[in-house]
């Protein structure tokens, strides 16, 4: 698949509308009762990059980046500004946020995951595009230093230690990570309010597979 590890510019996502989306194939029996399942065994977020009235600057700030990747040709990176770290929002990334693996004493390449959890139920989120130079490890809470005892694959999300963590002992990392997405649309259509403003009331964006 064509992509650019290029990131959207932060400042125009900023106040983007959007989130996680499901498939959920619903039948419901003559009985009253449903029966109920799933296609998807990942979620995929969409997003709305359209901008209020803004500077014109802005708008061709827009206009470039659109133009660069071609329209839906090439996928990019897109900050999610609700959902960006291993974290809460409000915290501070550190190497225990996320168990991502228990060693084996053989594997040494582990993807990096988020785990949401809601009473007893969770779902784990591979993570492919973490923002380079964010990545925290840890070996049975023993801090592991970059480029020394790991390295990261910023394009894959794929943590590569230089030697295989022992058996049973816990791999965690904390990240700050990126979505991979495209423009859902082909076209752009702006209003010129004035000689110094605009807007650009919908631009699509949605989530691909990496």
């Amino acid at each position: 698949m064509s992509f650019h590890e290029t990131r959207f510019p932060a400042d125009l996502s900023f106040g983007a509308m959007g989130g996680p989306e499901r498939r959920t194939d619903v039948v419901e029996l003559s009985s009253g009762h449903e029966e109920r399942n799933t296609p998807w065994a990942q979620s995929r977020r969409r997003f709305d990059a359209g901008l209020g009235l803004r500077s014109l600057d802005d708008i061709a700030k827009l206009l470039a980046f659109f133009e660069a990747r071609r329209g839906q040709l090439y996928g990019f990176r897109w900050k999610d500004w609700s959902d960006y770290k291993s974290c809460l929002p409000s915290g501070t990334v550190s190497a225990g946020d996320q168990v991502i693996a228990h060693g084996d004493g053989v594997t040494r390449a582990f993807q990096l995951t988020k785990t949401y959890r809601s009473g007893g139920a969770s779902y784990a989120r591979a993570i492919a595009k973490p923002v380079a130079g964010t990545v925290l490890a840890a070996v049975q809470d023993v801090e592991m230093r970059e480029g020394v005892h790991f390295t990261i694959d910023p394009g894959t999300g794929l943590l590569t230690f230089a030697e295989p963590p022992l058996a049973g002992v816990e791999v965690s990392a904390g990240f700050e990570f990126d979505v991979p997405v495209r423009f859902d649309t082909d076209r752009i259509s702006v209003s010129v309010a004035s000689f110094q403003a605009g807007q650009v009331p919908d631009v699509p964006v949605v989530e691909v597979r990496v």
